[in-house]
C-alpha cells in the first residue's frame, strides 16, 4: 500500500510541505486534498449536558451497512419447517451456543455465536429502498416513501454533532464512511445530515484498500511532499483562503473557518496517516479478513476506532470485487429480486465472503480487547419477502428464484459494546413474515447505540425552522444489549 503523501483533521505538525504544493491548494484542493469532503467534517461546541453517563472510555461504533436488504431467511432466521415456497434451499446449522442456528453458508459465524447477538424481530413500514434507508437510518418516518435525500439527519451525523466536543488526539474526523465510489454522494445511501448541516457529513474514503496502490486521496498532502515545515502557516492559510472564495459561492462560507483549521491539522497528522496504513497489519490477519475490498475495509474500520474515531460506517454492497468475478446470476448489492439474481446461486458466492469478514471483525475486536469499547452493528434497511418469487433474470434470461422487499421482518447482528452475547432477541412467526415476540423498531436499536456512546437521546437540536427536534422521537434501548458489569 502507498501511504498518501498528503492529508488530515487535527494533530501535531510532523511533516514537510513544498511551497508549490501549498500554493496549489486553491486550484487542486477538490481533487488532491478533497476539501469538499473536509468541509463536511464536523463542528459543534462542547456541552457537558449532551452526554449521559457511560462507564466505557472513548466508546465507538462500527456500523456495517448492507444496502439492498439481506434475506433474513437465508442468513439468520431460517425456517426449515415452512412450506417449500417459503423456506428456500439452505439448511440451518448449529452454532457453539445451544439453540442458536444460522445458515449453512455461515460456518464461521457458527463457531463464534457466543460473541454476538442476533435480533430477529425488528420491523418497520417502508418497503421502498429510499423510504427504507431513510426510515432505518434516521430513526424517523420520512416525509416521502421514496427517494434517498434525507429530511432528517442520519444517525451518524447526529452522533458526530454530539461527539465533536470529545477530543481526538489523532486529528481524524469523528465520522468516517468506507465504501466504493458510491459513498462519495451522501444521498446514495441516505447518509445526508438534513438540517444538521454539511459540516456533520461523514469523511468518505472510496479507494480500494486491497489494492497495492491504495491511497486515501484526502491524505495526499502529508509527508513526502513537505519540503518546509508547516510552520509556514501563513502560506498554507492563503491557499485555503483561495478555496474559501470558491466555497462561499456554494453556501459553505459559514463553516469555512472551522474547516480551514480542521483541514490543516488533518493533512499534517502522522497519526491520521498511520491509521490508514494497512501495511502495519500482519499478512495472516489481512488474509483472515479476506484480500478483497470488504475485508480490508473492515480492518481499516478497526484501525480507525483504535485511533480514536467514534463512528465508522463500512458499506458492504458488492462482493464481486478484488478478483471475485460477478456471474450472470449475481447482483452487485443485496437486492435479491428474481429479476436481479438467482437468490441461491448468488448466496453461494456472497455469503461465504460475508461470513469471512463479519466473523473476522468480531474475533478481532475480542482478541484486541475492544469488545467493550466498540459496538458492532450489521444490518440492511429491511428483510426479504418470506414467500419466494420467480422471474426471468435480466442477465441470465431464464426463470430464477428471488425475494422482494419486506420491511415487516428483518434480522441483524450486534456484537461488542460490553453486552452479554450469545443471545437471540425476538422471533418471527413460522413463515418469517412478522415479529412473533419482542417486536422492535430501528429506533430501539439506535437508542441502544446512543446509550453506548453516552449520548442523551432526550436532547434536541433545531431544524431549519428553528424548531427543536429530538434525537429520537420514540424508541427505547434494548435491555438485552445493555453492558454487563
Amino acid at each position: 500500500m502507498k501511504i498518501p503523501q498528503n492529508h488530515k483533521c487535527s494533530g501535531p505538525v510532523a511533516s514537510r510541505i513544498s511551497r508549490r504544493s501549498v500554493v496549489q491548494l486553491g486550484g487542486g484542493v477538490l481533487g488532491g486534498l478533497g476539501l469538499s469532503q473536509l468541509l463536511e467534517a464536523q463542528t459543534v461546541s462542547a456541552n457537558s449536558e449532551r452526554f449521559s453517563k457511560n462507564s466505557v472510555d472513548d466508546p465507538a461504533v462500527i456500523f456495517v451497512w448492507l444496502p439492498g436488504g439481506p434475506p433474513h431467511m437465508e442468513t439468520y432466521d431460517l425456517k426449515p419447517n415452512a412450506p417449500a415456497e417459503y423456506r428456500g434451499q439452505f439448511h440451518p446449522i448449529r452454532t457453539n451456543v445451544a439453540g442458536i442456528e444460522v445458515c449453512e453458508l455461515l460456518p464461521q459465524h457458527a463457531k463464534i455465536a457466543d460473541k454476538y447477538n442476533l435480533i430477529r424481530s425488528c420491523h418497520h413500514e417502508f418497503a421502498d429502498h429510499g423510504g427504507g434507508h431513510k426510515r432505518f437510518l434516521t430513526g424517523r418516518k420520512p416525509k416521502t416513501p421514496t427517494g434517498f435525500v434525507n429530511d432528517a439527519p442520519m444517525v451518524g451525523s447526529v452522533a458526530s454533532k454530539f461527539l465533536d466536543s470529545r477530543p481526538n488526539p489523532s486529528g481524524l474526523c469523528n465520522y468516517i464512511v468506507l465504501g466504493n465510489g458510491r459513498v462519495n454522494n451522501v444521498d446514495t445511501f441516505s447518509f445526508g445530515s438534513a438540517y444538521l448541516g454539511n459540516e456533520t457529513h461523514p469523511f468518505r474514503v472510496s479507494a480500494d484498500p486491497n489494492s497495492d496502490k491504495f491511497k486515501v486521496q484526502n491524505l495526499s498532502l502529508a509527508s513526502g511532499l513537505f519540503e518546509e515545515r508547516v510552520g509556514d502557516r501563513a502560506n498554507l492559510m492563503r491557499g485555503f483562503d483561495t478555496v474559501r472564495r470558491q466555497i462561499e459561492k456554494n453556501d459553505f462560507g459559514r463553516s469555512i473557518d472551522t474547516f480551514n483549521d480542521r483541514a490543516l491539522t488533518m493533512i499534517t497528522s502522522q497519526k491520521a496517516r498511520e491509521a490508514f496504513d494497512l501495511s502495519k497489519e500482519k499478512e495472516s490477519l489481512r488474509n483472515r479478513f479476506g484480500r478483497h475490498e470488504w475485508g480490508q475495509r473492515a480492518i481499516l474500520a478497526r484501525r480507525l476506532v483504535e485511533a480514536g474515531v467514534p463512528w465508522v460506517t463500512v458499506v458492504m454492497e458488492n462482493p464481486y470485487v478484488s478478483g471475485i468475478s460477478m456471474p450472470k446470476y449475481g447482483t452487485y448489492n443485496w437486492d435479491s429480486h428474481a429479476v436481479n439474481c438467482h437468490l441461491f446461486k448468488d448466496a453461494v458466492v456472497r455469503l461465504p465472503v460475508y461470513d469471512q469478514v463479519i466473523s473476522a471483525m468480531i474475533e478481532d475486536l475480542y482478541e484486541r480487547g475492544l469488545n467493550r469499547r466498540v459496538m458492532l452493528v450489521v444490518t440492511g434497511e429491511f428483510g426479504r419477502t418470506p414467500r419466494l418469487s420467480t422471474q426471468v433474470g435480466s442477465q441470465t434470461k431464464i426463470s430464477q428464484p428471488g425475494r422482494d422487499h419486506w420491511p415487516r421482518a428483518m434480522s441483524m447482528l450486534v456484537s461488542g459494546g460490553g453486552m452479554r452475547t450469545g443471545q437471540v432477541i425476538g422471533s418471527t412467526n413460522a413463515k418469517g413474515e412478522e415479529p412473533k415476540d419482542r417486536p422492535l423498531t430501528p429506533n430501539d436499536l439506535w437508542a441502544s447505540v446512543y446509550k453506548h456512546l453516552g449520548i442523551n437521546p432526550e436532547l434536541s437540536f433545531p431544524d431549519h425552522a428553528g424548531r427543536p427536534m429530538p434525537i429520537l422521537p420514540f424508541g427505547e434501548s434494548i435491555h438485552e444489549l445493555d453492558p454487563v458489569a
